[in-house]
């Protein structure tokens, strides 16, 4: 297995290609639809990177960012937004977001960023 990724998307669609996706390339995949199921996960699970969307209704992308933060220093994450943000893309590379994608984005520069930041 080529590592654990967890998907962090209130848009059911998306996260159903990407977990298809990332299944097929060899990794083992989890999906929360918000915040709290993505901290359930990330404690219970360790993920080795997460793909995090910016806006999620209840806790928004940022908040779930630093909560993750807590529970694991050291956990990579890729933000995924819809929105041309900046301030937002900002504070979440502040808080230490590897990298930004913005929708619809190509599902083939997201497979490499994935290749290039799981096995750093």
């Amino acid at each position: 297995m080529k590592g654990k990724i967890l998907i962090v998307d209130d848009q059911f669609g998306i996260r159903i290609l990407l977990n298809e996706v990332f299944q097929k390339e060899g990794y083992k995949t989890f999906q929360a639809a918000n915040g709290i199921q993505a901290l359930e996960i990330v404690a219970k699970e360790f993920p080795d990177l997460v793909l995090l969307d910016m806006k999620i209704p209840g806790m928004d992308g940022i908040e779930i960012l630093k909560r993750m933060k807590k529970l694991n220093q050291d956990i990579r994450v890729i933000i995924m937004t819809a929105y041309g943000e900046l301030d937002m893309i900002q504070e979440a590379k502040d808080l230490g977001a590897l990298t930004h994608f913005a929708k619809p984005f190509d599902i083939d520069d997201l497979r490499d960023a994935v290749k290039k930041y799981i096995n750093e």
